[in-house]
């Protein structure tokens, strides 16, 4: 599983850009959704690495995270292992969990939002689970 973070506003924006972050549901800064690692979806990134940080995430930091920052409208996920399995399986959770994720940004800011990871917070991160353990 890929967890997708976006990281920077709407100034500016290409249509081909606009249109992708649509796609994945990534509409504000600090947003996050969790997608099967495919082809399909890997492509998405390409197009749309200048804007959010991406990468692998683990299962303990996944169930962690539907059970702190998942709702269903404004009420808390009841079973965030069910949901965490229907993830992994590929099946929908739309009945017990919206898909997006609202994360406050991270503790101690970002490097800089317009560099490559690294040197800044954009493109791909190998260490995502930390990432996201500083946003909840």
């Amino acid at each position: 599983m890929i967890a997708i973070v976006r990281v920077r506003g709407i100034h500016n924006l290409k249509p081909k850009v606009r249109k992708t972050l649509e796609l994945l549901r990534l509409h504000k800064p600090n947003h996050a959704v969790v997608v099967p690692d495919t082809p399909a979806y890997r492509g998405m990134l390409k197009i749309v690495k200048d804007y959010v940080t991406y990468g692998e995430v683990s299962d303990e930091t996944l169930l962690k995270l539907i059970e702190k920052r998942g709702e269903k409208g404004s009420k808390k996920v009841s079973n965030p292992k069910e949901v965490l399995e229907r993830m992994k399986k590929g099946e929908k959770y739309d009945d017990l969990m919206d898909p997006v994720f609202r994360l406050h940004p991270p503790r101690k800011g970002w490097k800089s939002i317009k560099r490559l990871y690294p040197y800044g917070a954009l493109g791909p991160r190998d260490n995502m689970d930390d990432l996201l353990k500083r946003m909840m």
